[in-house]
């Protein structure tokens, strides 16, 4: 019998006790693969759930500062902050974004006064801002590209003299990556990096998202699909990130996450570079769903579609589990992160009924 045949070989003896298991692990999470995607609101000392997605709160800038404290305790490496602005606030160009005194550089300035190891990651796109809820400029019924990367490259500088760490331009804009690192390094922020969304799909994974940051409702039957990829191509992802790295990207962001392991498998394998995975906030919310409803464990599922992203190739994760996660690892007891939801929505109103009694 020749050797590497049953029963001279037999796969299970490597799985039959943990410390075997342990050992032979071929892929291993570390808190330092998360980054933690957290949302900001106008206000003070206020949180807001978000519905769709339970444990996941807006938080005013004062209580944003006490979560990246937490993220800081916790040794995850970088927060990424998204904003949800008022309604009365935005318009068609999304004129906010060009403000260095909007709700998310304050929100960086904050952040990086009191944590200032900590990094801060800034979502570069005007989705936040506008009243359609489009990345870019909305012109007859169709998104304007370079119209859209001047409004970027604005925002990217605003952001980068707040003090963010990394820009992420999520738009979807052709040639956004090259002029936005003209504009930083033009601006003296030639150390600021770039985490371009290089593939970025048109993806039904996004709508807790989008309810967590107020993105309005789509005009045109097109939604997305004219910037943010088609889910049936691959080798179109491949370009687009050669591109993107030719532009000056630093790293690069596969979006969604857990759909779209075959393209960041092919991303890591082909450009060598640091590669990021986003557990998308439908991802997120359908784990929670079912472990509500008894039919997963939630906790071994969220485990399980993380080490997937690190066997695919990820160098980092963006996951609103990243808090649980972090905890696990360190061997702590997770909060209830439902629980705390509710025990803040409950002191929310008790604070507003006081107020009202006044």
């Amino acid at each position: 019998m020749s050797r590497g045949q049953f029963p001279a070989t037999r796969m299970r003896r490597n799985r039959m006790k943990a410390f075997s298991r342990r050992m032979f692990a071929e892929t291993r999470l570390s808190v330092d693969d998360l980054i933690w995607p957290l949302f900001v609101i106008e206000g003070d000392d206020r949180s807001e759930a978000v519905t769709a997605m339970p444990g996941v709160m807006r938080h005013s800038i004062d209580r944003l500062v006490s979560a990246a404290g937490e993220a800081v305790r916790l040794n995850i490496p970088a927060i990424a902050i998204f904003p949800s602005i008022d309604a009365s606030l935005k318009d068609n160009d999304g004129t906010l974004a060009r403000d260095g005194d909007n709700l998310v550089c304050r929100a960086v300035r904050a952040v990086k006064a009191a944590h200032p190891g900590l990094g801060v990651i800034c979502d570069v796109a005007l989705d936040p801002f506008t009243d359609h809820g489009h990345d870019g400029i909305l012109v007859e019924g169709e998104i304007v590209n370079d119209a859209t990367v001047a409004v970027l490259c604005e925002q990217a500088v605003h952001q980068a003299h707040a003090g963010c760490d990394i820009i992420a331009p999520s738009d979807m804009m052709d040639g956004r990556v090259a002029a936005i690192r003209e504009a930083l390094d033009d601006a003296g922020h030639e150390n600021v990096q770039i985490m371009s969304y290089a593939a970025k799909y048109a993806s039904g994974f996004y709508g807790p998202f989008r309810d967590a940051v107020r993105a309005g409702s789509l005009a045109g039957s097109d939604g997305k699909s004219t910037y943010q990829m088609n889910p049936a191509n691959s080798d179109e992802a491949i370009h687009e990130i050669a591109l993107d790295l030719a532009e000056g990207a630093d790293s690069i962001i596969v979006k969604p996450g857990l759909p779209y392991l075959d393209i960041l498998f092919r991303a890591k394998s082909e450009f060598g570079v640091p590669c990021v995975a986003y557990q998308v906030s439908g991802e997120y919310a359908m784990i929670l769903a079912a472990g509500a409803k008894g039919w997963i464990d939630t906790d071994r599922a969220m485990m399980e579609s993380l080490a997937s992203f690190k066997r695919a190739g990820a160098d980092a994760i963006l996951t609103y589990f990243a808090p649980k996660v972090a905890q696990m690892l360190a061997g702590e007891t997770p909060k209830d992160q439902a629980n705390d939801q509710a025990g803040d929505q409950a002191g929310d109103q008790a604070k507003d009924q006081a107020n009202n009694a006044t």
